[in-house]
């Protein structure tokens, strides 16, 4: 599952870094909508993302109710490069179905996707912004660089066993899974605007094709909210869903959040309701920040002991030569 950005992080990227990084001192959190962002978590960041939802569906045509409930978990881990992200996405759903002349359940794995997240090209490396000291209306005009978004690639499998209920086969398979994410941000990062462009279930019978699109807000330090908008397409299901929600950091690696989803037809109509927490551990990422910091001190302190000892060099030269003059 695709999920989406977490809106005021991505201010944090004008932030002064030691070095080129896709890390924030704020937890960078795809929840809680269903876009992927742009961004990695950084090198040897962990993250875990997970939520609980409820789930109502009415099919007008078939004359079914549904209700469940289900759960969701991502497992994100930045590893060998700044730019890349490896990926675990799991979602496991319970539902009972009631029709006018019977009762049947599901339960199954709906998805279950490994892959990885690259990020291709990012408009603020080596990018700065440049204050006009001279016009105030310069600088508060809009910023047409925020026009160039960040460029990543996700490629990955879901993995499907036999027999599940929420696939259109009965027999297990392994398919491809490939998306294009782009990521603007807007109002010196208050505004966050996401697309993914989705190909799922790659070379099955019923190959799918979608977009989410996600417009965030942040209102504070604490509190953001989002609206987003998801269609996808193909020979098995179609259908277009919105969604909309919000999020509260507790602290800089801890989130909470809350969202709801909607569709628009009765083939069926379906309002899902969840929430969800993201944590991250980063003492890795630290602890390595921390060695830069004092490998950088080091060198620094070795070159001025180098200089100084140039200087008492030349100091005891000029003495010695002037006793011969």
């Amino acid at each position: 599952m695709l999920k989406n950005k977490n809106f005021f992080i991505a201010a944090l990227c004008f932030v002064p870094q030691f070095f080129f990084a896709q890390y924030t001192d704020i937890i960078n959190s795809n929840r809680p909508g269903e876009t992927m962002s742009a961004y990695a978590v950084g090198k040897s960041v962990i993250q875990a993302e997970l939520g609980v939802y409820g789930i109502k569906e009415k099919h007008d045509l078939l004359d079914y109710d549904g209700s469940g409930f289900g759960t969701d978990l991502t497992l994100r881990y930045g590893a060998f490069l700044e730019q890349l992200e490896f990926i675990v996405d799991l979602q496991y759903q319970m539902e009972n179905f009631n029709t006018p002349y019977t009762s049947y359940k599901k339960n199954n794995f709906r998805q279950t996707v490994l892959g990885a997240k690259y990020l291709i090209y990012d408009p603020y490396k080596n990018y700065k912004k440049e204050a006009n000291i001279y016009s105030y209306k310069a600088n508060r005009s809009f910023n047409w660089h925020e026009l160039i978004p960040a460029v990543s690639i996700f490629a990955g499998a879901n993995f499907v066993g036999a027999d599940n209920p929420y696939y259109f086969s009965p027999q297990s398979a392994i398919s491809p899974k490939v998306a294009l994410i782009t990521q603007n941000l807007f109002g010196g990062g208050k505004w966050v605007f996401v697309t993914n462009i989705i190909a799922d279930y790659i070379g099955t019978d019923y190959p799918s094709y979608g977009y989410v699109l996600t417009l965030t807000h942040g209102f504070n330090d604490k509190w953001s909210g989002f609206i987003e908008n998801q269609g996808y397409k193909s020979d098995f299901y179609s259908d277009a869903i919105v969604r909309g929600g919000a999020a509260y950091l507790i602290n800089s690696n801890l989130q909470v959040d809350a969202s709801v989803s909607t569709n628009f037809k009765n083939t069926p109509s379906i309002l899902y309701g969840g929430v969800g927490v993201s944590w991250r551990y980063d003492g890795s990422y630290k602890e390595k920040q921390m060695e830069f910091k004092k490998s950088e001190k080091a060198k620094k302190n070795k070159d001025n002991e180098l200089e100084q000892r140039e200087i008492d060099y030349q100091a005891k030269e000029r003495k010695r030569k002037a006793k011969y003059e």
